[in-house]
């Protein structure tokens, strides 16, 4: 073991590096919040009418479709704030992009899988699955389209 010299000069804290994030991520963050919000009352709400229409097959069915519905709204948004990570970049706008439409293609390939593999299964109802996934897709476009109608984000900005 080495003995500290004692005429070494101390070391500086290394500043902490802060990132300059975009003026539209806080809208994206609110989106992500409300999703989480709509997630949790689309899952107890379908379970419920799953569970009314064909019981335990359709609470299965409801709360997958409402749970798998949140999970593409989490990919999304989430997509779009890890993207903005990267706002300081030269290569922002491609890796964006590409990091977006990454988690579509991605969302894409889980919806066809979960499709195949849950079309015929005996232990849940296909018709109230299906009912609870395209709600969700419309209680999203609906978040989105309320977040961004009532954020402020100025029109001009250093990113």
């Amino acid at each position: 073991m080495t003995e500290p010299t004692p005429n070494a000069m101390p070391q500086p804290e290394p500043e902490p590096i802060e990132r300059e994030m975009p003026v539209s991520q806080p809208v994206f963050v609110k989106a992500l919040k409300w999703s989480v919000v709509a997630t949790v009352l689309m899952i107890i709400v379908f379970g419920l009418i799953g569970w009314l229409v064909s019981e335990e097959r359709g609470l299965i069915g409801g709360v997958l479709g409402a749970a798998g519905a949140g999970v593409f709204f989490a990919l999304t948004l989430g997509s779009i704030a890890f993207a903005n990570r990267f706002v300081e970049s030269d290569l922002y706008v491609p890796m964006f992009f590409g990091i977006v439409v990454g988690g579509w293609l991605l969302k894409f390939v889980l919806f066809i899988v979960a499709a195949l593999l849950l079309k015929s299964q005996p232990w849940l109802d296909p018709t109230i699955l299906f009912i609870a996934v395209i709600v969700g897709v419309l209680v999203s476009l609906a978040i989105d389209a309320f977040v961004v109608l009532k954020s402020r984000i100025p029109l001009v900005s250093g990113r």
